[in-house]
């Protein structure tokens, strides 16, 4: 990853500045149109996970309106992942997640699903949705723990073909990621400004700053603030070198980076390298070919158009069917009007209803 790449990593954190604060606590609140609901899910996958953070996630669930007055019914499910320095809520209230859904089911351009959007901020402010044993698992936290819990607790269309996965920024790499690697989890996938396509730190140049150091031992609150001390840059290298480069013999932080002194650790670098979706995609080829529907987009003044645009290249290449677009726009100032007149009906249009 270039210098200019690292750069557009940290605009992943700057970019939720477009985002508002969160307006506290979202609560169970029923209304004439939908509901929702803030609920905790246990990941199995997450236990023991050497930065400390919990297994206990929260989510928040958006239930349509004939929830509650169609005790028979079952619905498709569309799990959404949040980007690098947010959280769910941040995401689910910029988004007007309930108010958007019920304006799209209102005005006929989707149907009625179960919208899902589980938080994965960690103590460097996201989990990259990789497989650590600094992290935790979570590719099988979002394809596993939280399905089975959502299956086992409202009434879905408990089938991979009503299933859908989608996310932004960094959640649209976990979408990326999980659906190459989990197609008997999903059948639809939609990838929105899709962060570190391609993490190359060969092309480091001295002076980056470095991530996570200095902590006292086991103390993960003071390693959290350690990080935050250095910056979104440093936070997100930290971020994804506890996802793609775990080392349990380094504490305090029990990763390691791809540089030291100045100098690029090959072996370390090439980790980075085989977690890009760019160099893993050829792999998956069979994988991906299950997919009822692929969905991608990417802003012309995105920092990530380039490889948004490589992975829509490698997938025609491979013979892969999917949809990819890019609109007007950078990498955070339309993602609320293209989640409800984008997201909503491609996964309404292409996720098994069960009527």
């Amino acid at each position: 990853m270039s210098l200019k790449h690292f750069v557009a990593n940290a605009a992943i954190a700057a970019c939720t500045a477009f985002f508002l604060l969160p307006q506290g606590e979202a609560q169970k609140t029923e209304t004439r149109t939908g509901s929702f609901e803030k609920i905790k899910v246990h990941g199995k996958a997450l236990e023991g996970n050497l930065e400390g953070d919990s297994p206990d996630r929260d989510a928040l669930i958006y239930l349509p309106p004939s929830y509650g007055s169609s005790p028979n019914r079952r619905y498709p499910v569309v799990y959404f992942l949040h980007g690098y320095g947010a959280r769910a809520e941040t995401y689910w209230n910029s988004l007007s997640v309930p108010a958007a859904a019920d304006a799209a089911i209102a005005d006929g351009s989707s149907r009625e699903m179960i919208l899902v959007l589980p938080d994965a901020h960690t103590i460097y402010d996201g989990s990259m949705f990789s497989n650590s044993l600094t992290t935790g698992d979570w590719e099988s936290f979002i394809a596993e723990d939280l399905v089975t819990y959502i299956d086992g607790h409202y009434r879905t269309i408990a089938d991979r073909s009503a299933r859908g996965l989608a996310g932004h920024s960094m959640g649209g790499y976990g979408t990326v990621r999980i659906g190459m690697k989990r197609p008997e989890a999903f059948s639809v996938l939609y990838a929105m400004s899709s962060c570190c396509l391609m993490n190359n730190p060969q092309e480091l140049l001295p002076g980056v700053p470095a991530a996570g150091k200095q902590a006292p031992p086991g103390d993960a609150q003071a390693k959290g603030k350690q990080a935050k001390g250095g910056g979104a840059l440093a936070n997100a290298l930290s971020a994804q070198a506890a996802a793609w480069a775990p080392n349990p013999q380094n504490p305090p932080q029990f990763f390691d980076l791809p540089t030291k002194e100045g100098q690029v650790q090959p072996l370390i670098a090439a980790k980075w390298v085989t977690n890009s979706p760019l160099v893993m995609v050829d792999q998956y080829v069979p994988n991906l070919k299950r997919y009822r529907a692929i969905g991608m987009e990417v802003g012309t003044q995105d920092p990530f158009l380039a490889t948004n645009t490589q992975l829509d290249q490698s997938l025609t290449r491979l013979g892969i069917q999917h949809h990819f677009e890019t609109y007007d726009g950078d990498h955070g100032n339309r993602i609320k009007a293209r989640f409800a007149e984008k997201l909503l009906p491609f996964f309404s249009a292409n996720l098994k209803d069960s009527r």
